[in-house]
């Protein structure tokens, strides 16, 4: 099956179609759902693959899993390849402001009509598969985003595609296609209602998407520690390598800057990639770290691997603007190590906190309470959300001066009339907000800030 142009849908008549299925991004998971709510093979997408003549099996990949910081490895490496004279696409999630974000070709947003073709596609294959009573009948919303990102990667004629788990990594959508090179960013307690309630069980479903053969990169640092272990029994059972950074190995302090370990991972993807020879010959350069090292030289590059959210800064008239949807207690604290050596940032910021209900609130805030001017408590705006009044009494516990506002635009608005005020009394340290926790809440609050504001590149560090 192919997609097809005649009387193409919109996106947005798609999207009704697509939105109809179960989403699990969006639907909350309770303590007892595990095993029972999410699914148990990959037999759906599979079949719906098949349907569609296989689109995965026509690119070389890099798949790529981990607790924080996969997406902007992902953004990464697909800028190198790209560097290094190739075409490449990237699939991507989360999204925060438009479902295009997710599909990339070359570091662009694949184009409206484009993706609704697609998904298209992939919803004709599923209703197919509901006529014949085949496994595709189950396909969910992700299974068909996932499907519709690999037809738009075929239909561009790609021979390389950068692809992001959306959730853990065995039994992730994203699991159909073979990694040439695979990558396990770190390992945090997230998910555990699906993933697993250790560190170690964690490891497991996302070393998963390691197969027989390929090339491991990972940050996980290896025994004693309990995930790295777990990587590495299954990297000797796929009879292949892992890969770490100095830092991870403990030969060398782990740098602050989220930003240089995520550089660090990317290198040694690209240079284990031009190990293997991708891009050798008839191209402009052989794939290798310092294609990377030389692209982010150029502006274009530098803001085709920033992320959406993911430290994000904005210039408003009340002083900066953080985004970055660090969700987890390991992440959110590592965000504040990087942004306080960041000129203009050493002073407490004034937070912005939306959180899902199944977070580890209570580590969250712990951190934040030591390190914030004050906390702004919020929805992030859909049915899987901590409620804002449980973090002000979460918060209570832990001194922190906490208040509540029931919208994320309530929020940024108490936000920035704080740091107003401490604008106008404040000595040597002007007011920052930090707009943190989920990114849905940044989803809800990007919008305002690019018609209100001015972006600009990541402080350097103070020297």
């Amino acid at each position: 099956m192919e997609m097809s142009s005649d009387s193409p849908a919109s996106l947005a008549a798609v999207l009704e179609r697509l939105d109809a299925l179960i989403d699990w991004e969006r639907r909350t998971r309770g303590p007892g759902e595990r095993g029972q709510a999410m699914r148990v093979d990959l037999e759906p997408v599979t079949d719906l693959l098949s349907l569609l003549g296989r689109p995965d099996r026509t690119l070389c990949c890099v798949h790529v899993a981990g607790s924080k910081g996969k997406g902007s490895v992902s953004s990464l490496v697909a800028a190198g390849l790209k560097a290094a004279g190739l075409r490449v696409g990237r699939f991507a999630s989360p999204h925060v402001e438009r479902l295009t974000e997710r599909v990339l070709i070359d570091g662009a947003e694949v184009e409206d009509a484009v993706l609704a073709a697609a998904l298209q596609a992939a919803l004709d294959a599923r209703e197919v598969a509901i006529k014949d009573q085949s496994e595709g009948k189950d396909a969910t919303w992700f299974d068909c985003l996932t499907a519709a990102a690999l037809l738009v990667f075929e239909d561009a004629d790609l021979g390389f595609a950068v692809i992001e788990c959306g959730l853990g990594g065995r039994l992730d959508s994203t699991n159909v296609v073979v990694g040439d090179v695979c990558v396990v960013t770190n390992i945090e307690l997230e998910h555990t209602e699906i993933l697993g309630s250790t560190r170690a069980e964690i490891a497991f479903e996302k070393v998963s998407i390691l197969g027989r053969g390929a090339g491991l990169v990972t940050g996980v640092p290896p025994a004693p520690d309990e995930a790295g272990y777990v990587i590495d029994k299954h990297v000797e059972m796929m009879e292949t390598r892992a890969i770490r950074p100095d830092w991870a190995l403990g030969t060398a302090e782990i740098p602050r800057s989220i930003d240089q370990r995520n550089k660090d991972l990317a290198g040694l993807v690209l240079d284990e990639l031009g190990r293997r020879r991708w891009g050798v010959g008839e191209g402009p350069g052989r794939v290798a770290s310092g294609v990377l090292s030389a692209a982010l030289l150029t502006a274009e590059v530098c803001i085709e691997a920033r992320l959406p959210g993911r430290m994000e800064v904005f210039e408003h008239s009340a002083g900066l603007v953080v985004l970055d949807g660090a969700h987890v207690p390991g992440s959110v604290k590592a965000v504040l190590d990087d942004l306080q050596d960041r000129r203009g940032l050493q002073s407490a910021p004034i937070v912005v906190l939306g959180l899902g209900a199944d977070k580890d609130r209570e580590s969250i805030l712990k951190i934040l309470g030591s390190r914030s001017e004050r906390l702004i408590c919020t929805s992030v705006g859909n049915r899987t959300a901590a409620s804002p009044g449980e973090l002000v009494e979460n918060a209570k516990r832990f001194e922190v001066a906490a208040e509540m506002a029931v919208t994320p635009q309530i929020a940024l608005s108490r936000a920035l009339e704080l740091a107003q005020e401490q604008n106008a009394t404040s000595g040597s340290s002007a007011p920052w907000i930090l707009i943190t926790g989920s990114l849905h809440l940044i989803g809800a609050l990007r919008p305002t800030l690019r018609q209100t504001a001015r972006p600009i590149p990541l402080p350097p560090t103070q020297c």
